[in-house]
């Protein structure tokens, strides 16, 4: 009998979930809900991302200011926001669902 191989490398196209850790996105991403991202490598204006920073991995709110800044912006305002211009970055993904205790939220964004 063969082995079945129904794993995943999570490539192109496929929603992947991650833990979070900590109280930096808190009150809207408590410490250890389940946050689900779509894999997506453009940039939209004030949506949850999950980024890679100098080669650094974050989950942060994306956000733009008319003058140009961009930034990661952490929900719990005792963290730094953490500049973008003139780093090495990229999006890797975007948060498309959070979980607490079964109470799941559902984020859109409209430049998707």
């Amino acid at each position: 009998m063969q082995p079945d191989d129904n794993t995943s490398n999570c490539d192109g196209k496929e929603l992947f979930a991650l833990q979070v850790l900590g109280d930096d996105m808190e009150e809207e991403f408590p410490d250890k809900c389940i946050i689900i991202i779509q894999h997506f490598d453009g940039k939209v204006p004030n949506s949850y991302v999950f980024v890679e920073v100098d080669g650094e991995k974050w989950f942060r709110q994306y956000k733009v200011e008319p003058n140009g800044r961009e930034y990661l912006h952490a929900c719990n305002e005792s963290y730094p926001d953490i500049e973008l211009n003139n780093v090495d970055w990229k999006v890797l993904g975007l948060i498309h669902q959070r979980n607490i205790r079964r109470k799941i939220k559902t984020y859109t964004y409209s430049n998707e």
